[in-house]
Formats: C-alpha cells, structure tokens, sequence
C-alpha cells in the first residue's frame, strides 16, 4: 500500500517545541513517506520537504496559501495527510488512517457561540452558508484537531469554491464538497493545564501552547517522546 505524504503548515519564527514533539509522535506512529512543512522550517528540524510561503495575511490566509501550496508542489502525494503542528498521535495508526468529523456544523456554531463571535465563528457561518447554498443542507464540520487525509483535487475544488471567503474553513469545505463522509469525534484539543483536562488514553491530542508548556498534558506527551527521532538534526535537539 502507497504512504501518504504529511503537509503541515508552519508560522515563521519561532522555537516551536510542540512541532519536534510532533514529529517524534508521527515517526513512531503515523505511517507516512516524507514530512512537508509549508511555510517556516525551524533550523533544528532535519529529512523533511520544505515549501516556503509568504505569511504576510492572517493565521487563516497564511494556512490557506500553504495548502494551496502543497496542492501544487509536483513532489507531494496526490493524497496527503494534513497536519497542524500541535498535533499528537499518541497511539498506532493504520496505513490507510480513518477520517473524522466533528458533527453537524450546526453544533459546532452553537459551541463556538457561546465563546464569542470572533472571526473564526464568522468564518463558520460564512463556510457554512456557502455549503448551503451548493446544496448541503445541513453539512458537517471537519474542524478537529486530528490529521485530515486530503485529495489534491478535492481540496483545490474547495479552495476555489471559498477562495471569497477570508476565513473559509478548509477541512469542512473540503469534507463535505468532496463527500469524504467518516466517523463521529469529540474534539481533542486540550485548552486547560489540569489533570482532568484530558484522556490519558486518547491516540490523538492536540495543545495550545500554554497547555503543552506547562499543563499535564505537555508533560504526558513528553513522557511518551523522550527520544530524538529521524527529523531532528544533531545538535538541535
């Protein structure tokens, strides 16, 4: 069976502590052919593809022209595996990794609406009216933080039927447009440093910085990494 390409979008400079601790999770559980950062390669980072992208817009414009990179670099797979670099497979994955969604975009919204109403919610609703509207009633969200299996193709289609949108959330337009379908999850990211913030068992997280820094979760996953793996160069670690 084919491996699968991982692409993940980097912002520029910084330390990015969580990133090595990432690479060391998908290296011994994440079966995949080469590592692609689009955007910022750390100097510490060693054996991966680097695709570098102005990151002149917002967090949203950045990550979308690094997909839109990935989509056309000729050397990344026609079907890769999106990554954020705050994200931890803390268990084996299979070849072929399952997909996730997050329930109905519906759910979401009245989750996110009781947080605020910032522009990753505007975002939400615009992604969510634009679905409507190409005749997805009642889409699902794709927005978790788990690795995502992508089709070029299908991801282009999505980007250029939400390229208007300034905060268009790509996971969900792709997932639905693209009839990817999947399997029910709650979401992982971990928000809170306590020790009840999290499953211990769970074979994926993902951190905010604070949370990996100095929270129980930061210190669980550096637990299970405590060695180097292959995409740390000597000397940086």
């Amino acid at each position: 069976m084919t491996e699968h390409d991982l692409v993940v979008p980097v912002r520029e400079g910084i330390a990015n502590t969580q990133l090595r601790y990432a690479l060391r999770s998908w290296a011994a559980n994440l079966p995949h052919r080469r590592v692609w950062l689009i955007g910022y390669r750390p100097p510490w980072v060693a054996d991966v593809g680097h695709v570098p992208t102005r990151q002149t817009g917002t967090k949203y414009a950045n990550t979308t022209t690094a997909v839109r990179a990935a989509i056309e670099h000729p050397d990344i797979t026609d079907r890769f595996i999106l990554c954020n670099d705050d994200f931890f497979i803390m268990a084996p994955q299979p070849a072929e990794l399952p997909v996730y969604h997050r329930g109905p975009v519906r759910d979401v919204e009245a989750y996110y609406a009781t947080r605020g109403n910032g522009a990753y919610l505007r975002g939400l609703r615009e992604t969510r009216d634009l679905l409507v509207g190409l005749g997805h009633p009642d889409p699902l969200s794709y927005e978790l933080h788990v690795p995502l299996p992508v089709d070029k193709a299908g991801m282009l289609a999505a980007l250029e039927a939400g390229r208007h949108l300034d905060v268009l959330h790509k996971r969900t337009a792709y997932g639905v447009l693209a009839g990817i379908g999947g399997e029910y999850m709650a979401d992982v990211k971990v928000l809170r440093r306590g020790p009840r913030a999290f499953d211990t068992a769970a074979p994926f997280l993902s951190t905010m910085p604070d949370s990996f820094a100095h929270g129980h979760v930061g210190a669980h996953i550096r637990r299970a990494f405590p060695q180097a793996c292959r995409y740390e160069g000597r000397g940086r670690r």
